[in-house]
């Protein structure tokens, strides 16, 4: 009896009792995998991360779904690969990319499973935002939303952009961090309550604007430039409005029963990449490259999940993660059913919690054509993770266990595993081609040409 039971403590799922437990996604922009103390950043300090980190599982392999804002988030909403949905880099205002109508996200099926569902922060997955001729939070599953189409402007302190369930907020005082979380909670303490609750907070920090409130800067005073102190500093509030999120749940009485993933959406920007960038001092820990590459430091992020009751406190796992596991996992959780009519990326993730290995189809996959590494494509299978050209012709082959910082080019002493790879690459990159839209006005595929599925 006593296994049993010890068994239901790491997954209520694997033990064969389903769980309807409430489902929150938290998602950081531009947050780098070594800007919190718990992933090893020696200044910036993160009481609020480092205690949810270990009270669940911290992953050390978790991965966004794409380098760069829009196509992560839409991965992540959809299960899939974001070049399937035609999201191939990042939207701008007006712009006809879109997650399309046709498209089932994770906010859909865990609302016709009976979830309330809610959403708060960047939308960045269309162009025409808050318009009718594209679809909107409302139009892919959300019961309530405040968002912003990118940024919040004109700067992330004191917005005037957020729209809240198609109409615009007008101007607000604070910092967007704060005021996502503000809006969170308020919707938790006023829903009818009585079904589980699905909850989408997406921040824009600490992407540039930077914008700070004092009280944060101040805790880095002897910190220089000012400019990186403002950066700390933002990292800093965002721990604080989770802070402040969680024990709104422990108010409530629901944290107990809350699944919570805290993730970002690519790596940290490149100081001075842009003018205005002067703030981004983000780390991508010990990893190669940062945002808008394929080397690990643009993709792998922090990843940590709070699930009391089912996953044991003060867990690591060097688990492949990726954000296109979300839908599959929370459907799973919610005892959703998974698309059965289009190709899935992703994977439940809930074998992890109880020492098992993910079941994967397929390789984990990535796809940016505008990548500022020379690879432009990307799978890890294992251990091992191939990167090739635009051209699928020149490839890169690491294994990320002896080599995670990818100094090493084991290409030409694995001749075999690169031609078993690259078949594989080839092969998911050629279904992806065919179903992936084209939008006017806008090349899908700058300088590559589609090459022909080689068959057995």
């Amino acid at each position: 009896m006593r296994l049993l039971a010890l068994l239901f403590m790491v997954s209520p799922v694997l033990a064969g009792t389903p769980s309807r437990s409430n489902v929150v996604v938290m998602l950081c922009d531009d947050l780098g995998y070594g800007d919190l103390s718990c992933y090893g950043h020696p200044v910036i300090r993160t009481p609020n991360l480092d205690r949810l980190a270990g009270e669940g599982l911290r992953l050390t392999a978790c991965y966004a779904a794409a380098p760069v804002w829009s196509p992560s988030r839409a991965g992540m909403l959809t299960g899939r690969t974001p070049y399937r949905s035609g999201i191939y880099d990042w939207i701008a205002l007006g712009s006809p990319m879109h997650v399309q109508r046709s498209e089932v996200t994770v906010a859909t099926l865990l609302k016709r499973a009976g979830y309330d569902t809610s959403f708060v922060g960047k939308w960045h997955c269309n162009g025409k935002f808050n318009e009718p001729d594209q679809p909107q939070p409302s139009d892919h599953g959300f019961d309530h939303w405040m968002a912003t189409q990118n940024n919040a402007a004109p700067s992330h302190a004191d917005p005037i952009n957020f729209v809240r369930n198609g109409e615009p907020v007008g101007p607000l005082k604070g910092y967007s961090s704060e005021l996502i979380v503000d809006e969170a909670i308020d919707w938790l303490e006023t829903r009818k309550g009585g079904q589980p609750f699905c909850q989408f907070i997406w921040f824009h920090a600490p992407h540039e604007p930077i914008a700070t409130a004092e009280e944060f800067v101040e805790q880095y005073a002897d910190v220089r430039p000012r400019l990186r102190a403002e950066h700390y500093g933002n990292v800093t509030q965002i721990d604080h409005a989770v802070g402040r999120y969680v024990a709104a749940l422990e108010k409530l009485g629901v944290a107990d029963d809350t699944f919570i993933l805290f993730t970002s959406d690519n790596g940290p920007e490149t100081l001075n990449r842009y003018p205005g960038a002067d703030r981004s001092y983000g780390s991508p820990g010990a990893f190669r490259g940062m945002k808008l590459h394929l080397y690990e430091g643009g993709i792998r992020v922090p990843g940590i999940i709070r699930w009391p009751g089912r996953i044991k406190a003060g867990q690591v796992s060097d688990e492949p993660v990726s954000g296109v596991d979300v839908l599959p996992t929370l459907c799973e959780i919610a005892t959703a059913d998974v698309p059965d009519d289009r190709a899935m990326d992703g994977a439940s993730i809930l074998p992890l919690f109880a020492g098992s290995s993910i079941k994967r189809s397929k390789p984990l996959y990535w796809q940016y054509d505008r990548a500022f590494s020379l690879p432009k494509v990307a799978i890890r299978d294992g251990d091992w993770k191939l990167l090739a050209d635009d051209g699928l012709g020149r490839f890169e082959l690491y294994n990320l266990k002896d080599d995670p910082a990818e100094t090493q080019n084991r290409a030409a002493d694995e001749p075999e595993r690169l031609k078993r790879m690259a078949m594989v690459m080839n092969d998911i990159y050629n279904e992806v081609d065919v179903e992936s839209p084209d939008w006017p006005g806008i090349v899908k595929r700058p300088s590559h040409k589609p090459r022909p599925v080689k068959k057995d």
